[in-house]
């Protein structure tokens, strides 16, 4: 059984802990509500793009001489998976659960007899992919020197891999980041961002229901539009992440804080316990010895 000393020591230990998933909570949820609003912020703009695209798409033949992004290589067999990650932990199961997803897409296309590699942004589940995928991660992208990832990573992101596609280096690529739905939910989501898939969006909703004529052409359009569409895929994947992470980070240190609470009050009623246990065992040995006299 413990001594009294080592049950106060713990008691202060947990204290101690409990200061700082409060603290930590505290400045989630202060940065959860800046992240939050940049993700819902970006959103209009991403629809409105894809409503475009959609238009666009609709007009469009796709053969040889469409656009690389959209038309492909006419093949599927070398898949990339790109996996956003947060460069900090204390977050829950916010990073595991992109990972987990990643991990059952590698293995899907695997059975099938395809070629997976993966691009790695963010640190965190780098470990738990490189133990599966020791051989196979051909980037690992720092977000180390920035404090949030924004368009600027998302620029750089999208010249690497458009540039790699270029090179013939995969045929398929597969983002993998979570979709911010609420603080308590996160949502881990794929989505394949190359070759571009064509969006489904109703091209009424683009135009009103009129019609509508593009000038230069619509391949032409179209050329220009894929790269700045596959970089807002991206920054919309990044400012998710930043809010999901918050959220789940702010989540998982309220549920600490709690836990660290009923853990001081069960060490405390313990403590309380063996204090009066002992007092009560000095007070039998003081009347022993005061009979025996």
């Amino acid at each position: 059984m413990a001594s009294l000393k080592e049950l106060k020591g713990r008691i202060n230990s947990v204290k101690s802990t409990q200061k700082i998933t409060k603290a930590k909570q505290m400045v989630a949820a202060a940065k959860l509500r800046k992240a939050q609003a940049a993700a819902e912020a970006a959103r209009p703009y991403a629809q409105r793009l894809a409503a475009v695209m959609a238009s666009l798409a609709s007009r469009v033949t796709v053969s040889e001489s469409s656009p690389r992004l959209l038309a492909g290589t006419g093949s599927d067999q070398r898949h990339l998976l790109v996996v956003a990650n947060s460069d900090k932990g204390l977050a829950g199961a916010f990073n595991a659960n992109i990972v987990r997803a990643a991990l059952a897409k590698a293995a899907s296309l695997r059975a099938q007899g395809k070629t997976v590699k993966f691009y790695l942004i963010g640190r965190k589940g780098r470990p738990v992919i490189r133990r599966a995928y020791p051989n196979d991660i051909v980037k690992n992208f720092e977000t180390m020197h920035v404090r949030q990832a924004g368009f600027t990573e998302a620029e750089q992101v999208a010249a690497e891999l458009t540039a790699m596609y270029t090179d013939g280096e995969f045929d398929v690529a597969h983002l993998f980041y979570s979709k911010f739905r609420s603080a308590l939910l996160q949502e881990p989501t794929e989505q394949q961002i190359i070759p571009v898939p064509a969006p489904t969006a109703a091209v009424e909703e683009t135009t009103g229901g009129a019609v509508v004529e593009y000038e230069p052409d619509e391949e032409t359009i179209l050329a220009d539009l894929l790269p700045r569409y596959l970089r807002i895929q991206l920054f919309g994947a990044l400012l998710e992440n930043a809010a999901s992470e918050q959220g789940a980070s702010m989540t998982a240190m309220d549920n600490a804080t709690r836990n660290a609470g009923e853990l001081i009050n069960k060490l405390t009623i313990q403590y309380n316990r063996s204090r009066q246990a002992a007092i009560t065992t000095e007070l039998i040995e003081i009347i022993a010895g005061a009979e025996a006299l």
